[in-house]
């Protein structure tokens, strides 16, 4: 699935069924529901969640625990925007 495919099924009511949780977290907060994202990587363990986990943090504002989270993630905070990293964290999920 492209970037441009993936932002075109945010216009539907719920993520694609064959979404995998990753792609269904970054579906949410694609979407502003930030909530929604949220609770599904809060229950995951794995470092892509984590990675997650440190964008949701810092989109809405919460920048040290963005930092916990990316610390764990063994990434560091990025210096791009929200947009830019969103996508950059789709690719990461299909390259």
């Amino acid at each position: 699935m492209s970037i441009e495919e993936f932002k075109q099924s945010l216009s539907l009511p719920a993520p694609p069924s064959d979404f995998s949780l990753h792609e269904q977290a970054l579906w949410f907060a694609g979407r502003g529901d930030w909530e929604n994202a949220h609770h599904i990587v809060q229950e995951m363990n794995d470092d892509f969640s984590s990675r997650i986990h440190a964008f949701l943090h810092r989109q809405e504002g919460d920048l040290s625990n963005a930092a916990f989270w990316y610390s764990k993630s063994g990434t560091p905070i990025p210096s791009i925007t929200i947009h830019q990293e969103w996508e950059e964290l789709f690719l990461s999920i299909h390259t």
